[in-house]
């Protein structure tokens, strides 16, 4: 190679690795972690952010196993199955219907209330 695109090299991967480093330290300093980001919010929206986190952790698990079923079919990727696919219009729009999974917290809190109740109950009796 000749001296001036070796120069040009050199200026290249000096400037690259800047800019990429500048990224990173940017990123490092600048984005906040999810407690910080919790602690800013107004009390409301850190409530239901709260009441929504149950949700979002089993959607994540059911995505994480349709991800693994996924992995390993031998058919392509793009023939998700469960998800659903707007090009074709199949699969289900909805990982984890809310209305059925708040009414399933709701009993389940029930459930421990009366319980509890009956317990105390006993304990009186």
């Amino acid at each position: 190679m000749s001296s001036p695109t070796m120069l040009m090299l050199k200026q290249t991967a000096i400037w690259g690795g800047g800019i990429v480093g500048l990224g990173v330290f940017l990123f490092k300093f600048t984005v906040p972690t999810e407690e910080e980001l919790l602690q800013k919010m107004s009390p409301e929206i850190r409530a239901q952010v709260e009441r929504n986190r149950e949700l979002r952790q089993q959607e994540q698990a059911m995505l994480m196993e349709i991800v693994k079923k996924t992995a390993d079919s031998d058919q392509p990727i793009w023939k998700t199955g469960e998800l659903y696919n707007p090009w074709e219009g199949t699969g289900s729009k909805l990982l984890l219907d809310k209305v059925n999974f708040e009414k399933e917290q709701a009993a389940n809190k029930l459930k421990s209330e009366l319980e509890a109740l009956k317990e105390q109950q006993k304990k009186l009796k």
